[in-house]
């Protein structure tokens, strides 16, 4: 690891904005490609947070923070990415399901998607299931991944599922779910993929789902 990258890491652990933005420029002058930037530095650094946040020495507040400094890195390299074609891990929508305006939970496992290499679609709040539909009919996601942070919001992901199921699309994604009143017990129930009780979690879910993409 070069100088620039091993300070790009540790300003990501830190939540170092500033010296991730400066170091990412700096990496990019010397000739560090982006491809390498992101999978060498901003992937494993998100990952250690990851790490430390399951272990109980990070906690949501350093998560997020973590997690900002990562995209203020992720900003400077997606354009470059886009322009060498960067394979990506694969792609995903991200929603909370209709009638649920919760978005926390969600921004934060946004994050630490694209830090695990994913091309995330974020669909918001309030997400009816026909949106979800559209958007793997359009998109060719390869992935769902669907939260719900209220009990009475739970019956909107197997709405969801169902639409999905009847207009012949289920074999076309996978289906990741989350959110405080789920349970695995609850994901598997109703036929989804994958479930993830937290953002760190959620990552490492969608890359056991999409390894073999």
């Amino acid at each position: 690891m070069g100088i620039p990258q091993s300070d790009i890491y540790t300003a990501i652990l830190e939540g170092d904005e500033t010296t991730v933005t400066e170091q990412v420029e700096k990496a990019l002058q010397m000739g560090i490609p982006a491809g390498v930037l992101l999978n060498e530095t901003l992937i494993p650094a998100m990952a250690e947070v990851g790490d430390l946040f399951e272990k109980g020495e990070y906690f949501v507040p350093e998560m997020l923070i973590a997690a900002r400094a990562m995209k203020a890195g992720l900003s400077i390299l997606k354009p470059l990415l886009a322009e060498a074609k960067a394979e990506t891990n694969g792609k995903i929508a991200i929603g909370t399901v209709k009638g649920d305006l919760h978005d926390i939970g969600k921004n934060l496992v946004t994050i630490m998607l694209e830090g695990a290499g994913f091309e995330v679609l974020d669909l918001g709040v309030d997400v009816p299931a026909e949106r979800f539909v559209e958007v793997i009919e359009k998109e060719h996601v390869d992935m769902v991944a669907m939260s719900a942070l209220l009990t009475t919001t739970m019956v909107n992901i197997e709405m969801t599922m169902k639409m999905i199921g009847e207009k012949g699309l289920r074999d076309k994604v996978k289906i990741m779910v989350g959110g405080a009143p789920l349970t695995r017990e609850y994901a598997r129930s109703i036929g989804a993929d994958g479930f993830a009780a937290d953002a760190s979690q959620a990552a490492k879910e969608a890359l056991v789902l999409l390894g073999g993409k």
